[in-house]
């Protein structure tokens, strides 16, 4: 069965976003924690939460995927920015150990004219201070479009922030198709080749989620502009064969297509569903 969800609001708790995502026939579903620019998370309420992982048992939504705020930058020049993003993100695992299975996706950051070797350094280091032996939820570095100067633009670079990590079996990548292709990975003509240059540099086995997004771009714009499934360059015929690949298939996909409203994500999963081959 194909694992699908898009981003939801969490502004009315936990039980509320999975019954959304149940409405639109989704299967799992992608959240902020909190404000997507950061500040402090919303106090959760007890029966909300095991309300929530009632349902989501009784109704098959797994895979639950929780997205660091945007404003986190773990290699920031400044320092006091640095210990916004470590204490934010270690205040959000704390919230994500509870659901079990949950996932929590960051964009790994940018380094501002410092030099991506510094910037891999402080991430690695970011990582160390936060990560502990006791974590569940596994922790996702995001493939990147390399817009301005941001780190994760290319699978070296994720490797070599993985690589700089002590308890590095913690985490794990979750790959943006339209960071991809804008990033330069040509997924519509060569995507069994850029699954081969994945296994080759950072291993199949690390690969938890994938967001699955059109572009409003064509490859190599590193600009990271997202568009509804089969309206953009990368084309409906190209996700399709994504989501049916037999090294992809069996992972969750999260839709980050700029929507007016939910109305059009339940079209898209309908879609996907539809084409998607068990």
């Amino acid at each position: 069965m194909l694992k699908i969800g898009c981003h939801l609001s969490c502004a009315k708790g936990y039980l509320s976003m999975a019954e959304t995502a149940l409405s639109i026939n989704a299967n799992t579903f992608q959240f902020f924690t909190r404000n997507p620019r950061g500040g402090k998370a919303k106090p959760i309420s007890e029966k909300d939460m095991s309300d929530f992982l009632a349902f989501c048992s009784e109704h098959g939504i797994s895979s639950v995927l929780a997205h660091a705020p945007y404003t986190l930058n773990p290699c920031a020049k400044d320092e006091g920015l640095r210990i916004f993003a470590r204490d934010i993100m270690a205040d959000d695992l704390r919230i994500m150990d509870r659901i079990p299975g949950g996932m929590y996706n960051f964009h790994p950051g940018s380094h501002v004219q410092q030099g991506a070797e510094i910037g891999i350094g402080m991430i690695q280091n970011h990582l160390n201070t936060i990560l502990t032996p006791e974590l569940k939820t596994r922790v996702l570095l995001e493939t990147m479009s390399g817009k301005g100067s941001e780190v994760g633009r290319n699978f070296q670079e994720i490797r070599a922030i993985i690589d700089g990590v002590d308890l590095n079996e913690k985490l794990g990548v979750c790959l943006d198709t339209c960071h991809l292709w804008e990033g330069g990975y040509d997924i519509v003509n060569h995507l069994d080749d850029v699954l081969d240059e994945f296994d080759e540099v950072i291993g199949l086995e690390r690969l938890c989620a994938i967001h699955l997004n059109d572009s409003k771009n064509p490859m190599c714009a590193h600009k990271d502009r997202h568009e509804c499934i089969g309206f953009g360059h990368i084309g409906l015929e190209a996700l399709v064969a994504v989501i049916n690949n037999p090294r992809l298939k069996h992972l969750p996909f999260y839709l980050e297509t700029p929507q007016d409203d939910l109305d059009g994500y339940a079209r898209e999963i309908a879609m996907l569903r539809n084409f998607y081959a068990e």
